[in-house]
């Protein structure tokens, strides 16, 4: 009977050891494991994830491609252009003449000349692009500089007028304005001219900002092409705040960039971080930095979509990546604090796998052991 007795306890706790090795690749977890996210690359070619591990080469690629994010590098193409008039415009025109004057203005004396000065009545610039002159006709201005709306006026008096003359000045540019929206402390339409009026200038006439420098991003929209930066690079970096163009958006966001973290970390969560954004460092900083008894120094990971042009891949849509550490090494605390952190990445730390045998450990004593008092509780 009491070899019965140990047999049963004997046959009783194999079958659950071997049980629970079976399913050992159902311990509970918060994530894959190290190895599983290192191999994504080949075992997810569906998905076509990249698995870049983080060197001074790749926070070279990543720097290099951001630089070309700028306002400086991204509207370089745009050529610079004087304010043109157009329709909508109001225009004020003065022609002056040597007396006897067509026009019967009031007379002045210029380096000992009789001179008559006539100012006409402002006019707006109608939809077609023309204002209407007396003696001249209709003239098309659309498109022209006001120096040349003058001369054109003045080739069309020659033999009506003695000797004119014609200045042209826009009284109001309905036109060639920069709209301004957003977080500032009145949005409005500013009228540009030919002084180049720049990112800042538009900013400062609509107020400024109602909220934080530092947490403000601005977006510049120029006909399809849009591109966003932090306000305090812009307002650091004079290359930045480049001259506007007729038709432009500025759009002040306050909208907290993102990072969702997981895993072995002090803390799963979401957080807000500046616009000028924060490095991996600080990010596992602000979550508590690897838990000792669970994480695997080798495995930290961040997943991100990024421009194709980063992979030198022909592709539209935004490639799926994730970029590995290995905290284990020294070097890798110097990559961890120049690898910068995107909006909405994912930052993910594996277990190590002691904390997973810790794991089995524990439910093969939680499940064992009541069985193995069970079967003691058993006459012999």
């Amino acid at each position: 009977m009491k070899n019965i007795h140990y047999f049963l306890r004997f046959t009783f706790t194999v079958s659950i050891l071997v049980t629970l090795v079976s399913c050992s690749s159902f311990l509970p977890s918060s994530g894959p494991k190290t190895g599983a996210v290192k191999n994504a690359d080949s075992s997810s070619r569906k998905q076509n994830i990249t698995v870049v591990a983080i060197d001074s080469k790749v926070l070279q690629d990543i720097a290099t491609h951001k630089h070309r994010q700028v306002f400086s590098s991204v509207f370089s193409d745009f050529p610079a252009q004087t304010t043109l008039i157009n329709p909508g415009d109001i225009l004020e025109i003065t022609i002056w003449e040597v007396p006897p004057a067509l026009f019967g203005g009031s007379q002045t004396t210029l380096n000992g000349s009789s001179t008559s000065a006539t100012t006409l009545p402002v006019q707006m610039v109608n939809s077609d692009g023309r204002i209407s002159i007396p003696y001249a006709g209709d003239i098309d201005v659309a498109g022209l500089s006001s120096r040349e709306v003058g001369a054109e006026i003045v080739q069309r008096l020659k033999g009506k007028a003695n000797q004119p003359q014609a200045l042209v000045k826009t009284i109001r540019n309905n036109s060639a304005t920069v709209t301004v929206v957003g977080e500032v402390n009145s949005s409005l339409r500013m009228p540009l001219t030919d002084g180049g009026e720049r990112v800042l200038d538009a900013l400062a006439a609509a107020g400024g900002t109602s909220r934080p420098v530092e947490k403000m991003t601005l977006q510049l929209t120029r006909g399809e092409t849009f591109q966003t930066m932090p306000l305090k690079d812009i307002i650091r970096h004079p290359r930045h705040n480049i001259p506007l163009k007729p038709g432009d958006v500025i759009t002040l966001l306050y909208q907290p960039l993102s990072l969702t973290a997981l895993g072995a970390i002090g803390k799963n969560q979401e957080i807000n971080f500046e616009a000028q954004g924060i490095s991996l460092a600080q990010a596992l900083g602000r979550v508590g930095g690897l838990q000792d008894n669970r994480a695997d120094a080798r495995g930290v990971f961040v997943f991100r979509f990024v421009d194709p042009e980063i992979l030198n891949r022909d592709a539209v849509n935004a490639q799926p990546v994730v970029y590995t550490l290995d905290l284990s090494d020294p070097s890798g605390f110097f990559l961890a604090q120049n690898f910068q952190i995107n909006d909405k990445d994912i930052l993910y730390v594996s277990n190590a796998p002691a904390a997973d045998l810790k794991k089995f450990l524990n439910m093969v004593v939680s499940v064992v052991y009541p069985v193995v008092k069970i079967i003691d509780a058993i006459p012999q």
